[in-house]
C-alpha cells in the first residue's frame, strides 16, 4: 500500500523515543496483519467521547480490527456523540473551574469529561427510550443478549436516524454493527446504561438475567479465541489500561492454567498506548514483560509501549495502517 502524507510525515520525523515507538508499533501491527494475524483493539478511558471513531470506524470497515473489548462507557458514548453531537459543550479552561462552576454544569444537565461536557438530556435520554424498549421486549419473551447486541439492534433498526448529528461513517459503533463485529464488554454495569438497567431491576420492571453477564462474555471469548488463534494468531492493541484491557487479555492464562488447554497460543502481538506510568502496584502502567509472568505473552511476542496520550498517538497509528 502506498502511504499518504500523514504516514510519510510520521516516518520522516518520528525517529526517536516515544515517536519511534509509535512507528515501530504501527509497523508491527501492519506486519501482523500481512502475515494473516487478527487483532483485538481495547478501548479504555473516554476514547469514544474523544471521537476516536473517526479513524477507528475506517479501521473496522477495512478489516484491520477483528474484535473489540471496551468499557460500557465507550460502548454508549460513541452513540451519544452520534445523536447529540451539536449539544456537547467544550470547556477549554476546565482547570479554572470552581466547585460552583461544576455544580452549575450539573444543574444544566452537563456531565464533564475533562474539557468536554456530555449533554444528559439529548445524549442519555434519546438512547434510553429506545434501548429500554429492546430490553423490555427481550425480557417479556424470555430472551437474553449481551449489552453490545442490544446496542447493535438499536443502531441497525434505524430508530435513532432522526437524531443523527454526525456522518455515520465517523461512528465506530455503527461500523461495528454493520459488520456484526465481535465485542466484549467486561464490567458493563459500570456505565450510564448499566446504571439505568439496574434502576429498572430495582423497580421490578426488568429481570437481571435478561442481560448476559461478564462471565458469559469470558466464556464466549474463550471460544472465539480458540477458533481464531490458529496460524499467525491474535494480536492485542491496548488503548489505555483498565478493565477493557485486563479482562480480555486474561482469556489466554485462563485456558492454559485453569482449563489446562496447553495448546493455546499466547497473544502474538502486544502494544499498549497509555499515559499511565509504571508505579508500585499498577497494572495499567506495568511494562509488557510483566505480562510474561502471568502467562499472557510469550518471550518472543513482539511488544510495544507508547507512553503518551492515546488521543494523539492512536489516530496516527491508525492513519499509518490506513495509508493516510
Amino acid at each position: 500500500m502506498s502511504k499518504g502524507p500523514v504516514s510519510q510525515f510520521i516516518q520522516h520525523h518520528y525517529r526517536h523515543f516515544n515517536s519511534a515507538a509509535l512507528v515501530d508499533a504501527a509497523k508491527g501491527y501492519e506486519q501482523h496483519l500481512l502475515e494473516g494475524g487478527k487483532m483485538m483493539v481495547t478501548l479504555a478511558g473516554a476514547m469514544s467521547t474523544a471521537e476516536l471513531g473517526i479513524s477507528l470506524a475506517e479501521m473496522i470497515r477495512q478489516d484491520k480490527v477483528h474484535i473489540i473489548s471496551c468499557t460500557g462507557a465507550n460502548l454508549e458514548e460513541d452513540i451519544m456523540n452520534l445523536v447529540a453531537h451539536s449539544h456537547y459543550k467544550r470547556v477549554p479552561n476546565y482547570r479554572d473551574l470552581t466547585p460552583q462552576d461544576e455544580w452549575d454544569l450539573l444543574e444544566n444537565h452537563y456531565n464533564r469529561v475533562t474539557d468536554t461536557c456530555i449533554p444528559e438530556e439529548e445524549a442519555f435520554r434519546r438512547i434510553q427510550k429506545h434501548i429500554h424498549k429492546l430490553w423490555k421486549d427481550a425480557d417479556e419473551k424470555g430472551e437474553r443478549y449481551f449489552p453490545h447486541e442490544f446496542m447493535y439492534k438499536m443502531l441497525l433498526s434505524g430508530v435513532l436516524k432522526e437524531h443523527y448529528e454526525i456522518d455515520t461513517k465517523d461512528s465506530w459503533m455503527m461500523a461495528a454493527a454493520e459488520k456484526n463485529l465481535p465485542i466484549v464488554v467486561g464490567g458493563w454495569e459500570d456505565s450510564t446504561m448499566g446504571n439505568i438497567f439496574a434502576s429498572y431491576i430495582i423497580k421490578n420492571q426488568l429481570k437481571a438475567t435478561t442481560m448476559k453477564s461478564g462471565i458469559e462474555y469470558m466464556v464466549w471469548l474463550a471460544d472465539w479465541y480458540r477458533q481464531n488463534s490458529g496460524g499467525k494468531g491474535v494480536g492485542f492493541f491496548q488503548i489505555g489500561g483498565g478493565i477493557a484491557g485486563d479482562f480480555p487479555i486474561c482469556v489466554v492464562p485462563m485456558m492454559y492454567q485453569d482449563l489446562e488447554w496447553h495448546d493455546v497460543p499466547f497473544w502474538s502481538y502486544f502494544c499498549q498506548v497509555s499515559d499511565s506510568t509504571t508505579s508500585f502496584g499498577s497494572y495499567s502502567g506495568a511494562v509488557p514483560n510483566e505480562k510474561i509472568t502471568w502467562g499472557k505473552l510469550g518471550i518472543d511476542t513482539p511488544k510495544f509501549i507508547v507512553e503518551s496520550d492515546a488521543t494523539i498517538v492512536v489516530p496516527l497509528i491508525f492513519a499509518y495502517l490506513l495509508g493516510w
